[in-house]
C-alpha cells in the first residue's frame, strides 16, 4: 500500500483539475507506482506467489485503463505514457 502522503502527491501531480482524484491519468499513476514497488519486493521474495497474483491483476487493470484512454483521447494517452515512462 502507498503511504497517504505519497498517494496525495501522485494525485496532485497527475490530476486534471482541482477536484480530480479518479481520472484515468491518476489511476494509472497510482497503479504504476504500486507495480514498481511490488517489482522491487519480488527481487528479494521470489516465492511470494500470492502477491504475484495481485501484481498481475494490477498490470491488467493498468492496461485496461491505458486502452480506454488511447481510444477516448490519444493526446492524453501519449502524455501519460511520456510522463510515467511506460513503454509502448
Amino acid at each position: 500500500m502507498l503511504a497517504r502522503e505519497k498517494k496525495a502527491a501522485l494525485i496532485e501531480q497527475n490530476r486534471r483539475d482541482e477536484h480530480d482524484t479518479g481520472s484515468p491519468e491518476v489511476q494509472i499513476a497510482i497503479l504504476s507506482t504500486r507495480i514498481g514497488e511490488l517489482t522491487e519486493h519480488f527481487k528479494t521474495h521470489t516465492k511470494d506467489h500470492a502477491s504475484r497474483r495481485g501484481l498481475l491483476m494490477m498490470v491488467s487493470r493498468r492496461r485496461s485503463l491505458l486502452d480506454y484512454l488511447r481510444k477516448s483521447d490519444a493526446e492524453r494517452y501519449k502524455a501519460v505514457i511520456q510522463k510515467l515512462g511506460i513503454r509502448k
